[in-house]
């Protein structure tokens, strides 16, 4: 039973680990995606 009590744990921490990276870097293309699409810039 520890086994999977370990398992689980390791299992979730991967989860945490994934979600926080796909989370910046969500964050970051929106970041960059922001000034390019406002019409009132562009020339």
């Amino acid at each position: 039973m520890a086994f999977f009590t370990s398992a689980i744990g390791i299992l979730k921490t991967l989860v945490v680990a994934i979600g926080a990276g796909l989370a910046v870097w969500g964050v970051i293309n929106l970041l960059e995606g922001y000034g390019n699409d406002n019409r009132a810039t562009r020339s």
